[in-house]
């Protein structure tokens, strides 16, 4: 008996075996038949029916608890004999665990062989069918009034049993065309060597399986470096202008944006962990019964922490701090002078109390006015109404959102009060669909310690979808950091001026694309469009362009101005870490100015370094954007995105070596397809807050 319930491996090994898996009357039998006849295979009835059919023709006599066993060895015995005729696939109309669930829902028993053969019968996936279907009556089914009580319990089955399972709602059309796309990611999955529940957790998170495997690919063949070719310079390949053109510029973008809707974005997600690193190594590494800080200093070879301390009394979050120490020490004017610094950096990032280092960056206190204590959020907000209107957008951690929901509420009524403007204020998160799985050392998919994949969120650059969600015809992009104190007038004006450049240029590339619609380009003045794109727009032209018809010039030059545009202040290298404007070829050999990060370049290539070294501008993340085309329809942002300049990094979680795969930047690989203007921008506009003590530069300071 035992032997007679169990699948037979002769088959099963072979194909990929489907469960459709659901109370009575929810379209199992249809998809089955369905699926079968799309796949070209076999599919297998539920002998239940027939069984108790015949049972009832014969003597009207029902179901009972003897019969549970005959029905599922007449069930196993269907399905082996199917599985040898099957062609790839096999749909199983019903299974033991569905004889099982019934004989405990009708009987409250179920024969232990059953209950074991049920748990241990493996399908590479359960399609769990949805009540949303209308209830067909026959002789063989009863209790309509208790679907969904019924459907919860076949849905806990599979949970108790960790059973790989989707849940397929929606009309007989929409089950399978969901079916098919699931079965043939399914196959896939198998095919990349993954699990069915590996499957499962790749589908409920929402990932791509092409990009599961894309991202596999990079790790196991690397990301090709980019192909450098000059630095970006001034006059070659960034704008300079003078205070006066950025007057005009600033004031031809007030003529034009009554017609505009303006948004300005922020990227804001991240905790403030790396504001505190050295104090955080501080705390950890300090024994203050022991040793001075001075010692610590020099045995750390320390030289932030010096600097920290000096400065404590300038930061704008001192006299909250010290007035907690004071009270929770009644005799701390007594301590000693290490005692103080040490308890103050103890309770600025201590969970229980101030917790600095947890909390978002964007909500901290970054600046001291003599009316109230300003945090990134406060200076955004007041930035916005400057040059964006009204409309702003955090992208923030859903853990955080109320952090930033409170501070914006704290200031929110006074800024709209100065300013008479009303704040829109809106939030969103990064999507777990963006984040990338780890690998560990071997390229193999790396796995927790519950034998689960590891995603690892994608980085800056899964904000692509973020900002593909806006409905804006210009975006501002700041990051959150980059503030200052006072001096929003000049800041306010550099802002409009690339807006103002952009949408000059946004006009003319808007007038160019309506006139080769329209026909109205002619061989003898075409030479006005190539001008433009090379002198004002820095794109090159192959020679095998001018090889084509005038027609299919047309058409190729329509290609290349038909995309969303960036205009893209940069400012002078001063030594900062991160990106900057290169000339950089493609793997096509086409050349376009780009924002190149280090770790994108080659560095044991002498050349590439060499390049890499002579850059005289780096990238302050303020960029203005259009993302609408001539016809004010929306880009798809996705479309633009570099797939191929994406990182590999190293990390450690759960105390094992991981590698990790960050997604294209968001102003670098995914904006690689944008049109791209650089134009030279003050020092005064890059004042980001990367370490605690950059809050004691000038542009921090009352």
């Amino acid at each position: 008996m035992e032997e007679n319930l169990r699948q037979l491996s002769n088959g099963a090994t072979k194909i990929i075996k489907i469960a459709l898996f659901g109370p009575e009357s929810t379209g199992k039998t249809t998809l089955a038949k369905q699926l079968a006849e799309y796949y070209k295979t076999e599919w297998v009835p539920e002998y239940a029916r027939e069984y108790l059919q015949e049972k009832w023709d014969a003597n009207q006599q029902i179901c009972t608890v003897d019969d549970m066993l005959p029905i599922a060895l007449g069930q196993t015995k269907l399905e082996n004999e199917s599985a040898v005729m099957a062609n790839k696939y096999l749909f199983c109309d019903t299974n033991l665990l569905v004889t099982k669930v019934f004989s405990e829902v009708y009987y409250d028993y179920c024969d232990p062989l059953l209950d074991q053969a049920a748990r241990e019968h493996e399908y590479d996936l359960f399609f769990l069918t949805d009540i949303d279907v209308p209830w067909e009556k026959d002789d063989l089914r009863d209790r309509p009034e208790e679907r969904e009580s019924v459907f919860a319990i076949f849905k806990q089955s599979l949970i108790d049993n960790k059973k790989p399972f989707v849940i397929l709602s929606g009309d007989k059309k929409l089950r399978l065309k969901k079916a098919v796309a699931i079965i043939n990611d399914l196959a896939k999955a198998k095919e990349m060597g993954l699990s069915s529940l590996d499957f499962i957790q790749i589908y409920e998170k929402g990932v791509s399986l092409k990009n599961i495997q894309q991202q596999l690919g990079f790790f196991r063949n690397g990301i090709t470096k980019s192909n450098l070719v000059g630095p970006a310079t001034l006059f070659n390949g960034i704008l300079k202008l003078s205070e006066s053109d950025f007057r005009l510029k600033a004031d031809y973008f007030d003529e034009n944006k009554s017609s505009l809707k303006l948004e300005k974005f922020v990227p804001a997600s991240g905790a403030a962990t790396r504001m505190f690193k050295f104090l955080l190594t501080f705390l950890k590494d300090f024994d203050v019964e022991n040793e001075t800080i001075n010692a610590y200093v020099n045995r750390k070879k320390e030289t932030e922490l010096p600097v920290f301390i000096v400065g404590l009394e300038k930061f704008p979050f001192f006299r909250a701090v010290d007035e907690k120490l004071r009270e929770e020490f009644i005799d701390f004017e007594f301590l000693h002078r290490d005692y103080k610094n040490y308890y103050f950096i103890k309770l600025l990032l201590a969970p229980d109390y101030f917790n600095f280092s947890n909390k978002p960056k964007a909500t901290l206190p970054f600046h001291k006015y003599k009316t109230h204590i300003a945090t990134p959020v406060d200076e955004h907000l007041n930035e916005c109404i400057h040059y964006a209107n009204s409309n702003m957008h955090f992208t923030v951690s859903e853990s955080h959102q109320k952090q930033f929901e409170s501070v914006v509420n704290s200031i929110k009524n006074e800024i709209e009060k100065e300013s008479s403007t009303s704040l829109h204020i809106n939030y969103s998160y990064q999507n777990k669909s963006t984040d990338t799985l780890a690998v560990d050392f071997e390229n193999n998919p790396f796995r927790d310690e519950n034998g689960k994949l590891f995603f690892r969120p994608g980085g800056h650059g899964a904000l692509i979808e973020n900002l593909n969600n806006l409905d804006a015809d210009i975006i501002f992009i700041k990051n959150i950091d980059n503030v200052i104190q006072n001096n929003i007038n000049k800041i306010a004006l550099y802002k409009k001026a690339l807006a103002g450049i952009l949408i000059e240029l946004q006009q003319q590339v808007f007038k160019y694309l309506h006139a080769i619609d329209a026909d109205e380009i002619q061989q003898e003045n075409g030479w006005e469009i190539l001008l433009f794109l090379q002198e004002k727009l820095n794109i090159s032209i192959p020679n095998s362009f001018y090889q084509l018809s005038f027609e299919d010039k047309m058409t190729e030059i329509k290609a290349i101005l038909n995309k969303p545009i960036r205009v893209c202040g940069m400012v002078k290298n001063e030594g900062e870490a991160g990106g900057g404007p290169f000339w950089v070829k493609d793997e096509k050999g086409s050349i376009s100015l780009q924002i190149v990060e280090s770790s994108q370049v080659d560095l044991s290539d002498e050349n590439q370094r060499g390049i890499l070294n002579a850059s005289t501008h780096f990238n302050p993340v303020d960029i203005v954007c259009g993302i609408k085309n001539y016809k004010k329809e929306k880009f798809d942002l996705t479309q633009f995105v570099d797939h191929n300049s994406g990182f590999i990094v190293e990390k450690t979680t759960f105390e094992r070596g991981i590698k990790s795969y960050e997604l294209p930047g968001l102003w670098n690989g995914a904006m690689a397809k944008w049109i791209t203007v650089f134009v030279q921008v003050p020092l005064i506009t890059f004042n980001p807050v990367k370490t605690v003590n950059d809050l004691l530069k000038p542009a921090h300071q009352p």
